[in-house]
């Protein structure tokens, strides 16, 4: 039995080809080979690779070790029939795009045929813009499913910093124009900077001004990912892939950088990326090739890589944690993003913002804040960054007035961890003013009784309302009590 054959696609004459179609792994299958070699070179030009089997046994064997986007059926196949190996294929999992073809075509075997689960049938003979249309819309179909996919995933994983680069602060501008600097070219992009600076956001404006902006932009936070699943998830798994050593027979998946494919990958906390997959994603960046668990093909890859940390990948590398060699890799450009302590005078144009852009999906009127209220914000040196503050506007929409209370839950655990007065967390500067601790601890007192008076005194509400225990709640109004 002759072995499966590969064609390696000829250079087009024309290097900007009328036509730009995803780039995908397409497999023909036909015993005739006239029709094979008339389909590879077909389509050869026009996607990223082509395989031809002239029977189901053959063509199996290819599917079992490589990943295909598209594949091209014949019906009448020697030994196992098109139809039935289509039915097969589709029971263990396979979710790629079939286009039938046959020479002898009736109304049954077009029925059965789409109940196997092929997309498009062909009658034999057929033309050549026949063919082009049905294998282009096969992958369109194909590349839509892979967005509506990532859509869900940006959906179900949005940040809540994702919310637009907000502010006029010279820091914030020289952010704008370092992004827009870097979106114009396609080298890999390092954004480092302290947990809640918004660096998601940050990727999703150089995606959004690139020149892949058409393409998906697919986040992954690499701390949330098993070790053992990490490969899969990145890079894939062939049908019937193995990752323990074991026989078995596990249906095929596209991993990230499938998905990926001519947009932007951003790989946020790249830092807690275990030391053997950090070596895999160095020889991705520099082959851009990807090879599925499982899988004895590497699959070629038009992707951007952003990786975003929250820590010192020079420190990891200092301490054996980070390959040294992928640092540098990914350093190619670096952009460190500010903390919200760092360009407070925003301040105001972040609660707008955030209020503006909350409200209506809570379903709740705007709140007002004061120029006394925002400099009590202003005070604050905000840990969490945007992310907190985001959180906090949340909450006194909910609630209906500004929630410093919260703030204050924030002090109180870091008083509990340092011993040091409750003013250590606002900014230096500001601690040596005995006034603005008075003024901060007056609006509290009176955020505290205002929610207490509309619960009718209910403490353990209250509590609930103002995001704090109920000890708290009445450790605070016994010392109110026992004040002069």
């Amino acid at each position: 039995m002759p072995a499966p054959t590969a064609l390696t696609p000829p250079a087009p004459a024309n290097p900007n080809p009328p036509e730009r179609w995803p780039l995908a792994a397409v497999l023909v299958v036909d015993d005739e080979p006239g029709m094979c070699n008339f389909l590879a070179k077909t389509l050869a030009t026009r996607v990223g690779s082509v395989q031809v089997a002239a029977s189901a046994e053959l063509a199996d064997e290819l599917v079992r070790r490589h990943r295909f986007d598209l594949i091209v059926l014949d019906v009448s196949l020697p030994g196992q029939s098109g139809i039935a190996w289509l039915r097969d294929l589709r029971g263990r999992g396979f979710a790629g795009e079939v286009v039938l073809i046959t020479a002898f075509a009736d109304l049954e075997t077009a029925i059965e045929a789409l109940r196997a689960g092929a997309s498009d049938f062909l009658l034999k003979p057929f033309r050549v813009t026949q063919v082009l249309n049905a294998v282009r819309q096969g992958l369109e179909r194909a590349l839509l499913r892979r967005e509506n996919w990532v859509l869900r995933r940006a959906l179900l994983q949005r940040t809540p910093c994702a919310d637009g680069l907000v502010g006029g602060s010279l820091a914030i501008k020289g952010l704008q124009a370092a992004l827009q600097r870097v979106a114009a070219v396609d080298s890999t992009v390092l954004l480092s900077g302290e947990s809640g600076t918004g660096k998601e956001l940050a990727a999703l404006a150089l995606h959004h001004n690139s020149a892949r902006a058409a393409g998906p932009f697919v986040p992954v936070n690499c701390a949330t990912l098993l070790p053992e699943l990490i490969d899969a998830e990145l890079f894939g798994q062939a049908q019937g892939g193995d990752r323990d050593g074991l026989p078995a027979r596990r249906p095929g998946r596209d991993g990230l950088f499938v998905y990926a494919q001519g947009g932007t990958l951003f790989l946020d906390e790249i830092g807690e990326l275990p030391l053997p997959q950090q070596a895999t994603l160095l020889r991705v960046l520099e082959d851009r090739r990807i090879r599925p668990v499982g899988s004895e093909q590497q699959i070629p890859v038009d992707v951007r890589i952003v990786a975003a940390t929250h820590r010192r990948l020079a420190d990891e590398v200092a301490a054996g944690r980070f390959r040294k060699d992928l640092y540098y890799r990914l350093q190619v450009v670096e952009i460190n993003l500010p903390p919200l302590r760092a360009h407070k005078e925003d301040m105001a144009a972040l609660v707008a913002h955030f209020i503006d852009s909350l409200a209506p999906q809570l379903g709740v009127p705007p709140i007002a804040v004061s120029d006394d209220e925002l400099g009590y914000l202003q005070q604050y040196d905000w840990p969490g960054n945007v992310r907190e503050l985001r959180n906090l506007i949340e909450r006194s929409l909910i609630l209906g007035a500004l929630n410093v209370s919260a703030l204050y839950q924030g002090l109180n655990r870091q008083m509990d961890r340092t011993g040091s007065p409750w003013s250590a967390g606002l900014n230096p500067r500001l601690q040596a003013q005995p006034s603005a601790t008075t003024d901060l601890l007056t609006l509290e007192k009176q955020h505290i009784q205002a929610v207490l008076a509309g619960v009718a005194g209910d403490k353990t509400r209250a509590a609930q309302l103002l995001g704090i225990s109920r000890r708290t709640l009445e450790r605070r109004v016994a010392d109110w009590a026992l004040a002069p």
